[in-house]
């Protein structure tokens, strides 16, 4: 059956769903709001569109051209915000430089990416200079600096200079929503990096999803006006998850904290009165452990945590402190937020064990995604929170494959849904649990036992910090789970493996998890091994452990 056509008139305007319209809204409602650098600098909304304005005109002066890609390495800071919006407004490409990476990998990305200019901080100097004789496509380079700094030879000048001889007008071009905006590289475990894009129409759908599903939240885990944003996960790392843009159409006061040292955030929360944050678990931690954090008043906080799974006994000590802690889900292929632990109304009158355990699940779709938990032949599982299967999704701001890479790409949308590679279940509520990689579960005594499940049990343990479960082969049962466990200070030298294990048994001859979920062995380590952006690194745990 034929579908009609909108008529369209010649003189109206299409309105193409690009970056540069998330501006709109905060310079006409919130244009003496402030944007805050650590201790380095604070400027209006209104200064910020004139910077961007300005970062347009520079980068047209280099003669650098739409469709060119442009990379950035930096802190967070007011000029990766500038980046996130000049960059991608001029139609040119936003590639964020994963700074964590070995000088190695960073030269791979960028000569993958074909990036024709690098925007690089003062103290990334040195790994530029291990690298820029085997850079293929960047032939201009501006150096940022957080102060006075010597420009080296060949540069083409410093950031806050070159801003300053331009303009504060500049007329950004439509052109179409589909075009790539931004370029940022995956941090697997295994292989060389894996380059994933989005387009204008995908971050602009992104921000209004997340955002209209944050501003629903009536009483717990909401984002409004009134909030004062500052990012904990950096901004390399899959657009800072989409909160910038968030915050920025929000209009509301943010604050880029630099480079990540634990005194200088607290102090930042404190003095500038953050109120909504977004993190991994070993930041969280830290902060909470952090001496310097004793005295500050963190009961108006609200923190996404993502990137690993949110422990019942991390989550438990930051509603000690008075945080708003949930769940965010989601991965550098899907731009990345996909789901949120947030609570209905009338949860908030549920006891606090039942509110961690809702708090600390996967969560809900955000607007706009379909999730679906599927067997090996492709079919839904029940919604009774005990099937579990691979979690498939679509959404529209989903990656639509791995750059220059075809093959890979065919496999991540396999039947028309991106694979996550994460299984869970799901329950009667629309809660998403996932219990596992794929490639992390553990195959022992013919039944699969979910390592973040151990993790969350053994995280309860009175004395234990952090926890990871690796499987370890095993003549007679295949795998066992092995736990690497890392202390607090005080219990040092009390805790026993034998306590460990007294304690997850507990919870097996209650019947909650399996009693193959047991560990045999028991390892106190001082750290776990981490990728570049904080989430445990399992391979190489099995790999010290084999």
């Amino acid at each position: 059956m034929p579908v009609d056509k909108i008529q369209v008139t010649p003189s109206a305007y299409a309105y193409p769903l690009l970056i540069k319209q998330l501006l709109h809204t905060p310079l006409a409602t919130a244009p003496d709001q402030e944007i805050v650098y650590a201790d380095k600098r604070r400027h209006t909304y209104r200064e910020f569109a004139r910077r961007v304005n300005r970062l347009g005109h520079a980068l047209t002066d280099m003669g650098v051209h739409a469709g060119e890609t442009v990379a950035v390495m930096d802190w967070d800071s007011h000029r990766y915000l500038e980046c996130f919006f000049g960059i991608p407004m001029l139609g040119t490409v936003l590639m964020t430089v994963n700074i964590r990476l070995s000088p190695d990998q960073i030269l791979y990305t960028l000569n993958h990416s074909g990036a024709s200019v690098l925007f690089i901080h003062q103290d990334f100097l040195p790994v530029l200079e291990q690298i820029k004789l085997e850079l293929l496509t960047v032939k201009k380079i501006v150096l940022l600096a957080d102060g006075d700094a010597a420009v080296p030879a060949g540069f083409v000048g410093e950031y806050e200079a070159l801003l300053a001889a331009c303009r504060d007008t500049f007329d950004f071009p439509d052109f179409d929503e589909n075009a790539r905006a931004t370029t940022f590289y995956t941090t697997g475990t295994t292989g060389l990096p894996k380059g994933v894009y989005f387009s204008h129409r995908q971050l602009v759908l992104h921000t209004l999803a997340v955002g209209m599903t944050l501003t629903l939240a009536e009483k717990q885990g909401g984002f409004h006006r009134n909030d004062v944003y500052m990012p904990l996960t950096p901004m390399f790392h899959v657009h800072a998850w989409g909160m910038p843009y968030i915050a920025t159409l929000a209009g509301v006061k943010q604050v880029y904290p630099g480079r990540y040292v634990p005194d200088t955030i607290l102090s930042l929360i404190d003095k500038e009165k953050v109120t909504f944050s977004h993190c991994v678990p070993t930041i969280l931690l830290m902060l909470l452990q952090s001496q310097a954090g004793k005295d500050v008043d963190l009961s108006k906080w609200k923190v996404i945590i993502g990137g690993s799974a949110l422990t019942t006994g991390l989550a438990k000590a930051a509603v000690e402190r008075g945080i708003d802690v949930f769940t965010g889900y989601g991965m550098s292929e899907t731009c990345p937020i996909l789901t949120l632990a947030q609570l209905d109304p009338a949860d908030m009158e549920l006891d606090t064990d039942t509110q961690l355990a809702r708090l600390v699940k996967t969560g809900r779709p955000v607007a706009l995604v379909s999730l679906r938990n599927v067997d090996g032949d492709f079919l839904d599982v029940p919604h009774d929170g005990k099937a579990t299967g691979e979690v498939v999704v679509r959404a529209p701001w989903l990656t639509q494959g791995y750059l220059k890479n075809p093959e890979v790409s065919e496999t991540l949308w396999h039947g028309g849904w991106l694979h996550t590679q994460d299984i869970g279940h799901i329950d009667a509520r629309g809660f998403l649990q996932v219990t596992d990689r794929l490639k992390d579960v553990i195959k022992t005594g013919g039944e699969w036992v979910s390592s973040l499940e151990l993790e969350d049990v053994i995280g309860r343990c009175p004395g234990v910090s952090e926890v990871a479960v690796i499987g370890v082969a095993n003549e007679k049962w295949g795998e066992r789970p092995m736990a690497l466990v890392v202390l607090k200070p005080e219990a040092i030298g009390k805790l026993s493996v034998e306590d460990v294990q007294a304690h997850v048994k507990r919870f097996a001859d209650e019947g909650k998890i399996s009693k193959f979920a047991v560990p045999e062995s028991v390892r106190f380590v001082e750290q776990l091994a981490r990728t570049s952006v904080g989430k445990l690194n399992k391979r190489i745990m099995r790999e010290q452990n084999a």
